[in-house]
């Protein structure tokens, strides 16, 4: 039997192929992980559907493979539950047919490759009458489709067929003019001027490359910037480090900005909600799930720590190291890269101050943060210095007004500000 590349979660079709775990001959038992898989940001194991001995290997490192694709031949006595060919990651098509199909109505033809729109000829093929309803019902031409019963007759499955067909020209014109629209680079022969060296983008810098052309191209971004006082804030933190690292946790700036955003995001909804994709509705999540932007040698990964709300600043602290560390070893699973209602993007370990980060759809906002300085502030009739933290709110325009965005960053910067010693102790 053939085991094949699995469904990868919702909107990943395809992958390149990391590494190999098993070569010819080798025992592989059901759910074994026989390779791994790079894709949507993340490295995923995947497992033998079934126990048998290795005959043969499709696939090598660095092969772009696609769902459905054969990966390896598995051949000798199967172990419990093999033998059988794997069962299909979605549904047949018959799952999904309305009821109005009769079941016993035979299989639609297989659809030609091309999708032009038939031409129509002569008098329409016999139907019955239940066929040519519906087919006046969708404003269809039964002199357009060619009967696959004795006699040329139309039975439901030409109908069915005939949809298809619709529906792929309809894709195919709809990609054709996106294509057309889309801004293309004028080819320029680099290497008139001097030796260069062409490196292939990998793949994950290909899902960011694509994703942050979206996200450009759809959301209509403002940026907010502001500073938070956060000298007090930092004292704190180092009055408690200690008895952190007791617990086994590191205590980070970004774990109270994760703790005070949390819930600064239940008094400002919106920031914690998402358009949906007919752009009509607006989807509130009683959950807040923070998207970590991390910076690894492959490129900017961003797992999510889930219920931030619901967590102990020990609990996102120990969260937040795993994650981080995880996301640069490259071991986190495709789950763990989806489902954030909001980002974080701290640079602050880096350097520099204000920048504009972009919305990470379908997320609503983004916060942006700097690194820190000493600087004069005003108080009580004197210059003193303080340590103000540079923030910066990137927001989708469409679901969110420039007052509101004011509001939530004045009301964060006092949650940082006046940030509870009762939240820190242990």
């Amino acid at each position: 039997m053939d085991i094949k590349l699995p469904n990868l979660g919702e909107g990943a079709d395809s992958g390149v192929v990391v590494s190999l775990f098993v070569k010819p001959g080798d025992r592989v038992e059901q759910d074994q992980p026989i390779l791994e898989i790079e894709n949507e940001k993340a490295v995923a194991s995947i497992p033998a559907t079934a126990a048998g001995v290795v005959e043969a290997i499709h696939v090598k490192p660095g092969d772009k493979v696609s769902v459905g694709q054969r990966l390896l031949t598995i051949g000798g006595q199967p172990g419990p539950g093999g033998g059988a060919e794997p069962a299909p990651t979605t549904p047949a098509p018959a799952v999904n047919e309305p009821t109005s199909i009769p079941a016993a109505a035979p299989a639609p033809p297989s659809v030609e490759p091309e999708v032009a729109l038939p031409p129509v000829s002569g008098e329409p093929p016999p139907a019955s009458p239940s066929i040519r309803r519906l087919a006046r019902e969708l404003g269809i031409d039964l002199r357009r489709l060619r009967g696959s019963e004795r006699g040329g007759r139309v039975v439901m499955g030409d109908l069915r067929a005939y949809i298809q067909r619709l529906e792929k020209l309809v894709a195919k014109a709809s990609a054709t003019g996106d294509q057309a629209r889309k801004p293309r680079l004028e080819p320029v022969d680099f290497a008139k001027w001097g030796p260069i060296t062409v490196k292939p983008l990998s793949q994950l810098r290909q899902v960011i490359a694509r994703r942050m052309g979206e996200s450009w191209a759809l959301v209509p971004r403002v940026t907010q910037f502001d500073e938070a006082d956060v000298t007090g804030l930092l004292a704190l933190r180092k009055q408690h480090v200690q008895a952190y690292e007791e617990r086994g946790a590191r205590l980070t700036l970004t774990g109270f900005i994760i703790k005070a955003l949390a819930a600064v995001l239940h008094q400002h909804p919106v920031f914690n909600a998402s358009l949906d994709a007919t752009e009509e509705n607006l989807v509130f999540k009683s959950y807040v799930n923070i998207g970590i932007a991390v910076d690894t040698d492959q490129g900017l990964l961003v797992p999510v720590l889930r219920d931030a709300d619901k967590k102990s600043l020990l609990e996102i602290s120990r969260d937040l190291e795993d994650l981080a560390a995880r996301a640069r070893d490259r071991n986190l699973a495709l789950d763990e890269m989806k489902g954030g209602t909001f980002t974080i993007s701290n640079q602050g370990g880096i350097g520099s101050a204000h920048f504009t980060p972009i919305v990470n759809l379908p997320e609503a906002a983004i916060l942006g943060v700097g690194r820190g300085a000493i600087k004069p502030v005003w108080q009580a009739d004197q210059f003193v210095p303080r340590n103000l933290l540079p923030l910066t709110l990137s927001y989708d325009h469409r679901l969110i007004d420039g007052g509101s965005a004011a509001r939530f960053m004045v009301d964060l910067v006092q949650a940082l500000q006046d940030f509870s010693p009762s939240l820190v102790q242990l």
